[in-house]
């Protein structure tokens, strides 16, 4: 027998109803069961965080409640505009039927980082540090939520012969039902996006002196592993031959290392927690701020 032929039947079978459950006519698959684990999560660490940055949990919070709204906005009018002869016939799916899954994780970022941006400037809060405590929370989210991905089959690969490819074999679905392939959104994203938070948490925020660093760290590091994924992924969206989400990366890339540059430039106002974290004794002041740049509050 050939190996690859042999390491196939080491597959690992997933033979689960992407249904979680039904109450009437509301479908709630494990995707969407997934994604409202993984706000609840990413949400709660990140106002943890925040508060520790000396960010008040209200604050925190008034943010998450504009920023997942806009997340969910975001991730579904991508996807309609990535699919939309999917939702050309009944337009009402578009709203109905977004817990059944049919959302771009992209759309969630740009979304959610635009909402709370916009409502973080006209309050005039620390956007800076807000930011910096929302990524690890938004990587733990992405996470949980690429856990419905796994389950579902939702995003399709190409085949593999290697022992933790996945074989969907449950008849609903929405794999390619049958084939081992790698386990691209829901293993190595999953994989990846668990990798970054922690090197967020444990390394860049005990190292990094200057606020937003952090949150630009996650823009270039995620973005740059996407760009990698999607060679492994079959179903994607392509615009001249380039896959939508490697234009995206690419972007993100940009836009990540010029955020860095002005924000080392331009921190914000920096909070006494912060300062104390970041410097330590505030008897010996951090250095003063470079021109152009909000004093400290």
């Amino acid at each position: 027998m050939h190996p690859l032929l042999f390491r196939a039947f080491l597959a690992i079978d997933i033979n689960i109803d992407p249904t979680f459950a039904e109450f009437g006519p509301f479908t709630l698959t494990w995707h969407g069961f997934f994604t409202a684990v993984g706000i609840i999560a990413g949400v709660s660490l990140s106002v943890w965080l925040a508060k520790r940055d000396g960010i008040p949990t209200e604050i925190g919070q008034e943010i998450a409640l504009v920023g997942v709204p806009c997340a969910i906005v975001g991730a579904r009018l991508f996807y309609v505009f990535e699919h939309w002869d999917k939702f050309s016939d009944n337009p009402s799916d578009i709203v109905f039927r977004i817990t059944e899954g049919g959302i771009t994780l992209y759309g969630g970022l740009i979304g959610g980082v635009a909402g709370g941006l916009i409502y973080a400037l006209f309050h005039k809060w620390p956007i800076a540090i807000t930011f910096d405590a929302a990524a690890p929370g938004m990587l733990l989210g992405q996470a949980l939520g690429r856990v419905g991905d796994l389950i579902n089959g939702e995003h399709w690969a190409d085949a593999s012969g290697l022992p933790w490819a996945v074989r969907y074999v449950h008849p609903d679905t929405l794999g390619e039902f049958g084939a081992a392939v790698h386990p691209a959104a829901g293993g190595y994203e999953l994989l990846g996006d668990v990798i970054i938070m922690l090197a967020l948490l444990f390394v860049a925020r005990r190292f990094f002196k200057t606020p937003g660093m952090i949150f630009a760290t996650y823009v270039v590091a995620y973005a740059l592993m996407r760009f990698f994924l999607s060679y492994t992924r079959t179903n994607e969206q392509v615009f001249h031959d380039i896959p939508v989400p490697q234009l995206l990366s690419g972007a993100l890339v940009g836009i990540g290392l010029v955020a860095a540059a002005i924000l080392a430039k331009w921190p914000g106002p920096i909070t006494p927690e912060y300062a104390e974290r970041v410097w330590g004794d505030l008897d010996e002041p951090p250095p003063p701020p470079k021109s152009g740049e909000a004093a400290h509050v």
